[in-house]
């Protein structure tokens, strides 16, 4: 048992380690957007999939003795594999976002994750074989607690111990040498597993030379199966959906991947290691308070902790929920490969649903009210059986009404609005609403978040707005570079409506990087900044940092960083790394400008850090406009220059608080960021 024990822990340890690992690897290569994680997440279930579709094929077509033959010839195959490691060519790929991450994915770390996926499912069915006679029929799931168990401690253990003290190449390369370690274990075991069964005669599943004619042990239905698979796909649904929400108005960082994640496979832990630990009334009780603490999330305007809090503590009652009902009808372990087989199946269509299928045709993200109706759907389904007649109509009632106020949600993100749209990178949607000073205004939002907004009316819609407006610290400061017959060359990192293109003279060259071809079309067809700016606008779509990584030397006067997904900054634009490129674009008494507006991040310290880092002065100017100013927003801006500049300064950025840095804190690289330590 031990030896099974311990294959299982290492397999399922590597399996979920190696996730954030390449995750992070490859963040910034494609913008550093939360869609990233939902796309690795659904190339780990679709070859979790194929995995247990192999297991399974193996348990029914292949010989008992010969399996562990062939397993282990697959197995010295995948080490040919090693070192995983992302293609940085990938970089900046023509394909499809999402199809240029399930590309580089498959090429890093495919085989070697594959032969990962199998070790669960295989080993149980190999130890139920080699001990027929070792006890009930829990021992085999108990190994699937095992599993998880050492999923979540591999999940938990990143964010904490491995992130914070190692490079992403350096745990890239200890995961390999782990990873042989584990082939060298599971290969004791299908020595071990041959020699047991060829001591005995076969009794399950397969015999030596062909399968075992069938048993008396009645084959599950389709419509158990389709049950099986519609729990499983509601979980992973909610898991990507929520993950989503709650990184694209925070940060698409490791903790909040790992977080949910987390919860998730405890779930599984719980349910899969003893029957006990899902107490149905209890959580079936819970289950409505769940549904009703996600409506209020829906609603927004929630602090961090709050928003953490609600979704984590509503993720587990749906998943334990999913997970219970799921164990409950569990079948034999005759057909547990079959059971493993549609549970993989479930999670690979609700991770596609949610990270692939629901960008491309939804124009708002409808994929989480989707989830939760599906949840409770299934819930009244597994239920119908057991219920009088009375109960049966309350809850159909109580199911339509849900329906209904998710529906009203669901409107909500596209009712009343001039346009909405939605891809990879984003949804955006175009507000039309009236002042009444004024009069008309047009805004660009993602999510909730303001992205830029411009007054119609022909005398109003050249005066910069919002974060950008002549009392912002990014106004202030190209303000005070203009000077009469001296044309500046400005570059901008984040479009948005194009309000920033206000400030541009004649002679002067605008450059602005934008990865979301979506915003760049709007920013044209429903905005006037860019074409009633008298300065030369030369838009680069990809993105910024990338970009300017390609691009020659261009000696900047100023450049802003105002690059936000939601309302955050992706964290691979504000590392060392990042702002070295970001000063290399520079003229050496050039002025870089961070936005570092947000509701939920102090980012004060990670701009401090750098610019102690690199020898710069910081000067923050944080504006909170009277209510009278219909021009201006809250906004607060960083300006980094040289000590030289910073001290001939002219009057216009005086009012800039200098930034000291914060003692101990170590600044952001692209193998380091630590968001707990600037949580609002």
């Amino acid at each position: 048992m031990s030896l099974f024990a311990t294959t299982v822990f290492l397999s399922a340890f590597l399996l979920f380690q190696i996730q954030p690992i390449v995750a992070k690897m490859i963040l910034p290569w494609f913008g550093g957007s939360s869609s990233v994680w939902s796309v690795c997440l659904v190339f780990f279930q679709v070859e979790l999939l194929l995995g247990y579709a192999y297991v399974h094929w193996l348990h029914e077509e292949v010989a008992a003795r010969r399996q562990p033959l062939v397993h282990g010839v697959l197995l010295l195959l995948s080490v040919a594999m090693l070192p995983v490691t992302a293609d940085p060519t990938w970089k900046g790929s023509t394909l499809a976002p999402g199809l240029s991450v399930l590309a580089v994915l498959a090429i890093a770390v495919g085989a070697p994750y594959l032969m990962l996926s199998t070790t669960g499912p295989l080993m149980q069915t190999w130890y139920a074989r080699s001990f027929p006679n070792a006890g009930t029929e829990a021992k085999p799931y108990r190994l699937y607690a095992l599993s998880n168990l050492a999923s979540m401690l591999a999940l938990l253990s990143y964010p904490v111990l491995v992130e914070p003290l190692l490079p992403v190449g350096t745990q890239a390369r200890l995961w390999s040498a782990a990873y042989v370690a584990f082939v060298a274990t599971c290969l004791a075991t299908a020595f071990c597993t041959r020699r047991r069964m060829a001591a005995q005669p076969s009794t399950a599943g397969v015999s030596e030379d062909r399968p075992a004619p069938p048993d008396m042990t009645p084959h599950p239905g389709w419509a158990e199966c389709l049950i099986w698979i519609g729990l499983a796909a509601t979980a992973s649904m909610l898991l990507l959906a929520m993950t989503r929400h709650l990184t694209q108005d925070v940060a698409p960082v490791p903790f909040l991947w790992i977080a949910p994640l987390s919860i998730y496979l405890l779930s599984f832990i719980l349910c899969f290691d003893a029957p006990r630990y899902y107490v149905r009334p209890l959580f079936l009780a819970a289950l409505p308070l769940a549904f009703f603490a996600l409506d209020r999330v829906l609603d927004g305007g929630m602090e961090v902790p709050v928003l953490i809090g609600l979704i984590s503590v509503s993720l587990f009652v749906f998943c334990m929920v999913c997970h219970g009902e799921l164990v409950r009808r569990k079948p034999p372990v005759r057909y547990l490969t079959l059971f493993y087989l549609m549970l993989s199946i479930g999670g690979a269509l609700g991770g596609l649903l949610v990270g692939l299928v629901a960008p491309a045709i939804f124009t708002a993200y409808f994929e989480l009210p989707i989830g939760l109706f599906l949840c409770a759907a299934l819930v009244a389904a597994v239920l119908w059986r057991d219920l009088r007649t009375t109960w049966r109509v309350l809850l159909v009632i109580a199911l339509l009404a849900y329906g209904w106020r998710l529906a009203e949600i669901s409107l909500e993100y596209v009712q009343g609005y001039r346009k909405v749209v939605r891809n990879f990178y984003s949804q955006l949607r175009i507000d039309d609403v009236t002042d009444d000073v004024l009069g008309p205004k047009r805004k660009m939002l993602h999510g909730r978040i303001n992205h830029g907004e411009q007054f119609t009316a022909v005398e109003h819609r050249k005066e910069p707005t919002a974060y950008y407006c002549e009392k912002s610290g990014i106004g202030r400061a190209i303000r005070s570079l203009q000077q009469p017959g001296q044309p500046l060359k400005l570059g901008v990192v984040g479009l948005g409506a194009g309000t920033l293109a206000a400030y541009g003279r004649a002679g002067d060259e605008m450059r602005i990087y934008e990865i979301n071809e979506q915003v760049l079309d709007l920013a044209r067809s429903d905005f006037t900044y860019l074409s009633d700016s008298a300065a030369h606008i030369v838009p680069v779509l990809g993105d910024g940092r990338l970009m300017l990584e390609r691009d020659p030397p261009q000696h900047f006067d100023l450049l802003a960083m105002d690059a936000f997904s939601g309302d955050s900054i992706p964290a691979h634009l504000l590392t060392l790394e990042a702002m070295k490129t970001y000063f290399a674009q520079l003229k050496p008494d050039g002025v870089l400008a961070v936005h570092i507006t947000n509701r939920y991040l102090d980012l004060q310290p990670v701009i401090a850090a750098v610019a102690q880092q690199y020898g710069k002065t910081a000067r923050v100017y944080d504006i909170d406009p009277p209510d009278e100013d219909l021009y201006c927003r809250h906004s607060t801006w960083v300006l980094l220059m040289s000590p030289e500049r910073a001290a001939a300064l002219p009057a216009s950025l005086k009012g800039g608080v200098p930034l000291e840095p914060r003692p101990g804190f170590a600044a952001w690289t692209d193998s380091f960021s630590n968001l707990f330590t600037i949580l609002k």
